[in-house]
């Protein structure tokens, strides 16, 4: 008996860090699809990506909307020539992720600190719904400016 909970054990455990592993692939793409967007400045794949109530505490320190940071982006305020991002950890709750990192940005155009580099620290929160993952909260944190 104890033979057979062992291995109905072992069996439970592998699955279930084979079913984590593909959802920390789906995530990760999906961080690069959103970083990607951004860069691009490409609204219409960042409107399928984020969540229609996303929020993000800026790293201009203020709160801002999906819809406010569509409107940034239209006018230019939110710019930039390069982009890196690098993951650090990815924990699952239930229906959410929460990534942690950092990434690396050259600001550009109206942007602040447009010329120099900037890295901050972020944390993104993906919710899945009956369909995908969708980001739903951001907060990012300037720890320096080179």
């Amino acid at each position: 008996m104890k033979t057979i909970f062992l291995i109905f054990s072992l069996f439970t455990v592998c699955f279930l860090a084979h079913a984590q592993s593909n959802e920390e692939r789906e995530i990760r793409k999906l961080e690069d699809a959103q970083r990607e967007a951004f860069l691009k400045k490409d609204t219409t794949a960042l409107l399928q990506l984020l969540s229609p109530d996303f929020v993000v505490n800026a790293p201009t320190n203020k709160v801002t909307t999906l819809e406010v940071l569509m409107d940034l982006m239209k006018n230019g305020q939110v710019d930039m020539d390069s982009f890196d991002r690098f993951i650090e950890k990815i924990t699952f709750i239930k229906n959410i992720a929460v990534v942690m990192g950092y990434d690396i940005v050259h600001p550009s155009g109206k942007m602040p600190n447009a010329g120099k580099t900037v890295k901050r620290r972020y944390t993104n929160i993906w919710m899945k719904d009956k369909k995908s993952w969708r980001l739903t909260a951001r907060q990012a944190t300037i720890v320096s400016i080179l």
